[in-house]
């Protein structure tokens, strides 16, 4: 990589850095620092939400699938429009008042609400595990883009640099410094996977018939993909968006449930088909460029040692892109993968202050504890990176364990009258043990499905008993408001 392109890179790094600092001076209190003092506009944090739930591990998980099953693979995504478009029209509406009325910070305070604090407590616990995963898949995408850029740079080496870049400029900004930086990195990103990235790679492989030559024709369909694979990836993806902390943070965010549900819809269209068809392209250019050996100058020989498909994007830019272009494209994946990690980064350390260590976000102290609890996270991050190889792996397995523990419940206390506290309690813990025990053991795709089904039928099946076992009592280990809540919601109102 020349001076020219490191220095951009660098220059980008600072102006992150900047922005942190600017707004760590900025926050007057908690509310500030994990919820943006409740006052933001949909069209930063619709834009933010795309650039989180997409971000670097889906943009270098993408450039894989693109790599190994060509344009297909953007049927990923595809269960992200759902997802987000799904939660705009029953999720949003039911939260968002609520969660400004009782001055919510997280999505555990929520089960908290519906059910009790013990279950309140797991929530946070299997929340704020979930998040460190996602943190680490965020680091070690950051982590094969530097080393397939930087020549020279090992990939331990590059952890820890990616790792303490993102970590330091989370830990300064808080969540508006997120959102408004999310939106600056998602357009930069845009801007050059669409002006540089595309048109530079199409040209570099021979265009279209470079492509038809060189690969099979089953990576041109849409139709290379299995049944089973959509469906394990929409049962993984589709109710993270019920139960991902990040995206409560964005819905508590905004000025109210309108703003709200334009930024959902908004996202939605931005994953697929933009995102997803953008992001595949790009990884079936790669393809094409090792077996044409465009990649043979960076050690990456056809027919040779196997290539790691996450690998083939980035070193295929590194081949391509003149000096200058080479450091603007990679500023661009790492402000996606900046736009992920620091929103994981926020919402794993909700999770510890108030859900598990549950101090008042009304006190301006708890600002600084924040920042210390994100420092430890982001190294605990790291270190988890340093013991993983796949990034879409990593990301999926920590999809795939907080929804099987905290999506029946969240449906239940929203939409069922008769659900309960223990019940409640049983299927997170159930659920989430079930596919985590099934994933250990070997058995991640039991009959070719993902274990995360079965861990949501074991939760539901717990739930239901559960709840239908125990006496029919609104007013049974819960609190108050929750009664309150419930009766306006049989009333309608």
């Amino acid at each position: 990589m020349h001076y020219i392109d490191i220095a951009i890179f660098v220059l980008y790094m600072v102006a992150m850095l900047a922005v942190g600092y600017y707004f760590m001076r900025k926050n007057a209190n908690a509310d500030d620092y994990y919820v943006g003092g409740r006052s933001m506009g949909s069209l930063h944090v619709g834009l933010s939400v795309v650039a989180t739930d997409v971000g670097g591990g889906f943009s270098i998980g993408l450039g894989g699938l693109g790599f190994t099953m060509g344009i297909s693979g953007s049927w990923m995504l595809f269960t992200g429009l759902i997802g987000a478009w799904l939660a705009a029209a029953f999720l949003i509406p039911k939260v968002s008042d609520l969660a400004r009325k009782h001055n919510f910070l997280t999505l555990p305070q929520l089960y908290g609400h519906f059910f009790d604090k013990r279950t309140a407590l797991l929530a946070g616990i299997i929340s704020a595990i979930g998040y460190l995963g996602f943190t680490s898949s965020q680091i070690l995408a950051g982590a094969k883009l530097a080393a397939a850029s930087f020549q020279g740079l090992k990939l331990d080496y590059a952890l820890i640099l990616m790792g303490v870049i993102a970590v330091v400029y989370t830990v300064m900004g808080g969540i508006k410094a997120v959102i408004y930086t999310d939106t600056v990195q998602w357009i930069i990103l845009m801007a050059g996977l669409i002006f540089i990235g595309i048109p530079m790679g199409y040209k570099a492989v021979g265009g279209i018939e470079g492509i038809r030559d060189t690969v099979d024709p089953e990576m041109m369909h849409l139709n290379n993909l299995s049944w089973k694979q959509f469906f394990n990836w929409a049962i993984t993806i589709i109710p993270i968006w019920f139960v991902g902390m990040t995206l409560y943070q964005r819905i508590y965010a905004c000025k109210g449930p309108k703003e709200a549900k334009r930024a959902w819809f908004a996202a939605g269209l931005f994953e697929w088909p933009v995102m997803a068809f953008m992001g595949v392209v790009l990884g079936l250019f790669a393809k094409v460029g090792y077996e044409q050996g465009l990649l043979e100058p960076l050690g990456f020989v056809p027919n040779g040692e196997e290539m790691d498909s996450e690998m083939g994007l980035p070193a295929l830019l590194r081949t391509i892109l003149p000096v200058g272009l080479m450091g603007l494209m990679m500023s661009a994946y790492f402000s996606a993968i900046m736009s992920t990690a620091d929103s994981c980064l926020m919402a794993c350390s909700g999770n510890i202050l108030t859900d598990i260590l549950r101090k008042d976000h009304q006190e301006k102290s708890v600002i600084r504890l924040g920042q210390w609890l994100t420092l430890a996270i982001g190294a605990v991050a790291i270190l988890i990176a340093t013991m993983m190889e796949e990034v879409l792996e990593l990301m999926l397995y920590s999809y795939a364990f907080m929804v099987s523990g905290l999506f029946v419940p969240i449906l239940g206390g929203l939409y069922w009258k008769r659900s309960t506290p223990q019940a409640a309690f049983w299927a997170m813990l159930g659920g989430g043990s079930a596919t985590l025990l099934l994933t250990l053991s070997g058995h991640g795709q039991l009959w070719g499905v993902d274990a995360n089904l079965y861990g949501i039928l074991f939760s539901l099946t717990l739930f239901i008993l559960i709840s239908y076992s125990q006496p029919s009592d609104p007013l049974k280990g819960r609190n108050l408001d929750q009664y309150t809540w419930n009766i306006s919601r049989k009333s309608g109102k």
